[in-house]
């Protein structure tokens, strides 16, 4: 490669690979400055100029201008300097011209290996940038393979990425070619290609699969306002419409269920409740605690901790509490509020609330 081709070829490479000749230049230029320290001694004061037109490279020890010289590789007394050019003064460096005569062929090495070098690193910064640009939001991912420890490499586009054990739904199995959703959660910036890390439990997953199915969701017509989940078995997300007369329940919904049902069926039947956010906390807990009906709901305002105290009928406590207590768990942490529950007959039995001060709800059991 002579420098006419070097400077053909380093165009070319701006142009296809987006990387600035620049950027290139000044690492040949690094990189044969350490060639000539190994030749000529590790002399501090050393720079290589390629020319940008030609590709002709000359290397140079600069020489600061002295008052007395110590050593002539690195020192240049002022009267020589000014011989030289009048304006230079103590403190200035000059150029010494040390090209060797084979600089032509190693420069020529050196440039091969930088331009590889850079091509490797453009290459990893675009997929890195790429991703960063994806995190907190959910994609196609397609399985490759599981190993030793469970985790589960998936590939995006491109790029391989881990979901690890901790992240994958309990329960759930995958094989290879399965095209999954997951959540990119992290993407790392190492020495080599960035690293990926997915999941499918995150709670953030559920909010991207409704703005995937739902126009309302995703234009934000509809507005997601809470989500509690516990991957694999249940979820309970509070909506609220940002539009008069927009149905956000209906909008998450579908006509016949088809929008949830598309969320349920990609994520192996995990039930999800969706549920219409208040800013009343008794009738946002009222919602919360659905597939069950609510009687009563007392809110205890001068409360730090947030409590709230719930009546159901009797025939529906079980069915307000969840198995292992799921729904109440998810209920509470969906409003933030702890949720005490009993029966109206334990209520009323152990003046659980005042019920002449709350408005008690007709329900059918």
């Amino acid at each position: 490669m002579d420098s006419k081709e070097l400077i053909l070829a380093l165009e070319l490479v701006g142009k296809e690979k987006g990387i600035d000749k620049e950027v290139i230049f000044e690492a040949i230029e690094n990189s044969l400055v350490t060639a000539c320290k190994k030749l000529y001694g590790n002399y501090s004061n050393m720079r290589v100029e390629i020319n940008r037109e030609t590709g002709e490279m000359r290397a140079f020890a600069q020489r600061e201008v002295v008052e007395e010289v110590v050593d002539d590789f690195t020192d240049i007394s002022l009267e020589e300097a000014v011989a030289l050019n009048p304006t230079y003064e103590l403190g200035d460096f000059v150029d010494n011209d040390i090209t060797p005569k084979d600089f032509g062929r190693s420069a020529a090495q050196s440039a091969k290996q930088i331009v590889v070098q850079k091509l490797r690193e453009a290459e990893r910064e675009k997929i890195y940038n790429e991703f960063v640009a994806k995190e907190r939001d959910c994609d196609t991912a397609i399985v490759e393979r599981i190993d030793s420890r469970g985790n589960v490499i998936v590939k995006l586009g491109k790029m391989d990425a881990v979901l690890q054990q901790t992240e994958q739904i309990p329960g759930e199995t995958y094989n290879v070619n399965d095209r999954v959703k997951v959540y990119i959660l992290k993407v790392v910036k190492t020495s080599k290609d960035p690293q990926i890390k997915v999941s499918r439990t995150h709670y953030e997953l559920i909010k991207r699969l409704f703005e995937l199915e739902s126009p309302e969701v995703f234009d934000g017509t509809v507005e997601i306002k809470g989500i509690a989940r516990e991957a694999g078995s249940r979820t309970k997300m509070a909506v609220y419409s940002t539009v008069e007369g927009v149905d956000a329940v209906g909008a998450c919904v579908g006509q016949n269920g088809s929008r949830v049902d598309a969320i349920v069926n990609e994520l192996h039947g995990e039930k999800i409740d969706v549920i219409p956010w208040s800013e009343d906390p008794a009738e946002y807990i009222n919602a919360a605690l659905r597939p069950a009906n609510v009687l009563a709901v007392e809110i205890n305002e001068n409360d730090e901790e947030k409590s709230a105290k719930v009546v159901v009928p009797d025939t529906q406590l079980s069915l307000a509490i969840g198995k292992e207590g799921q729904n109440v768990r998810l209920a509470a942490k969906l409003t933030g509020w702890k949720i005490d529950i009993k029966s109206e007959s334990q209520a009323r039995a152990t003046e659980f609330i005042n019920f002449n001060s709350v408005e008690m709800e007709d329900t059918e059991e």
